[in-house]
């Protein structure tokens, strides 16, 4: 089997944590998010976050698409992905906003065109109009653009993203309690500020995606959207990117590039609602339906209620024969957020999220154990655990 790690990536990413752990981990060490003192407005009751991230790998695939049909518009959703990335991590913290967000974007310049760029702009734009309208604020605070053709291979499209926000308001996971419910937001359907159906996928684990369900066809088409060291492993799928996707109207290509899902409006309703009621909150971004591993003592998760797998993933799961365990911490696989909360909001959660069109469900329950931290996640295919180390 071919894991995450064999492509030169990793989903728990043990080597950066080891190298940040004597860097000062802020006012709430263990937290979702870093928070240091208000560097702005000096105040002590205040906190400031400063939040990077980006589209990953999805750049390269929309690169591809954008080649194959001349679309330059397919990078609004790499935008967006962008975005998200950091909006959706300070949202798991109750962070509401104003938000700062600022882009960096380097490219191959003989491979990606202005107008591929012009669309990155305009898509952050768009995104943040529309998320105007559902009370989050974004300002644009320009970004830099960097023609690295010696580096970048295509493009990334990173951002960066600050907030300012009270520190009694912060929700700090590091102190998730056991005997709540965990309440999970589907990555999949339509939501109510969404322009089109969204498969689920987000932004991580595309470099498996990719090469597990592409055909090898595109090692030769595309061999600027691979790493040399990787040429054995890389575009191992039989499928093409407009072939349809079995079980839904979309083709492959359109599916692997559905614009990574923001929770931010339902989230700041619910925080809004019951912030004294939630312990934790979790952006299931790398590390998958792991992340929650990260966070907390002496905690058992239990995730025992799972979403049905969206179609996306389903069929990575026909096509590839990834085991579970190897599914559940490479990819979402249907819930994108959970929030830990006492039982009795649970039903109130769920009935936010669904009046923004969001489906939601307890997906599980935490409880106490002495010593470490570890996971269960039990399906009709069995009982997959997960323990974390140190």
């Amino acid at each position: 089997m071919i894991t995450y790690e064999d492509r030169g990536v990793s989903a728990g990413k043990q080597d950066v944590k080891a190298a940040i752990k004597a860097v000062d981990p802020g006012i709430f060490p263990g937290a979702f998010c870093k928070a240091v003192p208000d560097v702005l407005g000096g105040s002590p009751d205040h906190c400031f976050l400063l939040h990077a991230d980006g589209a990953g790998t999805k750049a390269a695939l929309a690169y591809m698409h954008y080649r194959r049909h001349k679309d330059a518009s397919i990078f609004h959703g790499i935008a967006q992905d962008s975005m998200v990335m950091n909006l959706d991590d300070l949202a798991c913290v109750g962070a509401a906003g104003p938000f700062a967000l600022s882009n960096t974007i380097g490219r191959n310049a003989k491979l990606v065109p202005g107008e591929v760029i012009e669309a990155v702009i305009t898509g952050y734009e768009m995104l943040a109009e529309k998320l105007k309208g559902h009370g989050i604020e974004i300002y644009g605070c320009g970004g830099e653009t960097a023609d690295v053709g010696d580096l970048v291979r295509t493009i990334i499209v990173d951002s960066v993203m600050a907030v300012r926000m009270e520190r009694d308001a912060f929700i700090d996971c590091s102190r998730v309690e056991g005997g709540q419910e965990i309440v999970g937001l589907a990555s999949s359907g339509r939501a109510v500020y969404e322009d089109a159906y969204n498969s689920g996928v987000g932004s991580n684990g595309f470099t498996a995606l990719r090469h597990e369900i592409l055909a090898g066809k595109y090692c030769e088409e595309f061999p600027e959207t691979f790493a040399p060291e990787i040429a054995g492993l890389a575009y191992n799928g039989k499928w093409d990117i407009d072939d349809g996707l079995p079980g839904t109207e979309m083709t492959v290509g359109e599916a692997l590039l559905s614009p990574t899902r923001t929770y931010a409006p339902v989230l700041r309703d619910i925080i809004s609602r019951h912030r004294e009621s939630i312990s934790a909150i979790f952006h299931n971004t790398g590390g998958g339906q792991t992340k929650c591993l990260t966070f907390g003592r002496d905690i058992r998760y239990v995730k025992d209620n799972l979403f049905p797998a969206p179609p996306i993933f389903a069929f990575v799961k026909e096509q590839t024969g990834l085991p579970e365990r190897e599914m559940y911490r490479v990819f979402n696989m249907g819930h994108r957020v959970e929030i830990v909360c006492k039982p009795g909001v649970s039903s109130a959660i769920v009935d936010i999220a669904g009046r923004f069109g969001v489906e939601a469900r307890i997906v599980g329950h935490t409880e106490h154990r002495r010593g470490g931290v570890s996971l269960d996640i039990v399906s009709p295919a069995g009982c997959v655990r997960y323990e974390r180390n140190g």
